[in-house]
């Protein structure tokens, strides 16, 4: 299991966080994302999303109410939200694994609140609060596959920032 924590300066940065994993995907991958009201989740998905190639159109926007919002890129994107949902038979309801096993690529605000038994591999990003607009962005590989997605996005980032300094 490895991790990498970024301090992400303002949304932008959260935004190009998400756009260079975007970039990275292959299809079939689990982000979990975790972290309170308002840290970012959903300004990293919105990155991720310019990062697979979703139209610019597009309106990416928290699926607190609709649980899942569905998006296409150059893969499928559908981000899940489970703030609302309290019960097993709702989280059943959701036929979750037709999501997360598929070619598609699953992120999933509010993470925690999946029962642990439903994934095992999978790329945790937690958002904190750093105060005002900064966050602190920690992924964390769960899985091999995960390691190798984990490593190209550090390799992405450094060379994103030796080009602009």
């Amino acid at each position: 299991m490895g991790s990498w924590t970024v301090t992400a300066n303002s949304p932008r940065k959260t935004m190009g966080l998400g756009a260079r994993l975007g970039t990275l995907v292959q299809g079939g991958e689990i982000i979990g994302l975790v972290g309170d009201l308002g840290a970012g989740k959903t300004c990293f998905v919105r990155g991720f999303t310019a990062g697979i190639e979703v139209d610019r159109d597009a309106w990416v926007r928290s699926p607190t109410f609709t649980l899942i919002n569905e998006y296409q890129g150059r893969l499928p994107v559908y981000h899940i939200d489970l703030y609302r949902v309290g019960r097993q038979e709702e989280l059943e309801a959701l036929n979750l694994r037709e999501y997360l096993y598929s070619g598609g690529v699953s992120l999933i605000e509010w993470f925690e609140y999946l029962p642990a038994r439903e994934v095992d591999d999978y790329l945790e990003v937690t958002i904190a609060h750093g105060g005002g607009a900064k966050r602190e962005v920690k992924f964390v590989s769960h899985g091999a596959r995960y390691e190798l997605l984990l490593e190209a996005l550090k390799r992405a980032e450094s060379k994103r920032s030796r080009n602009k300094g």
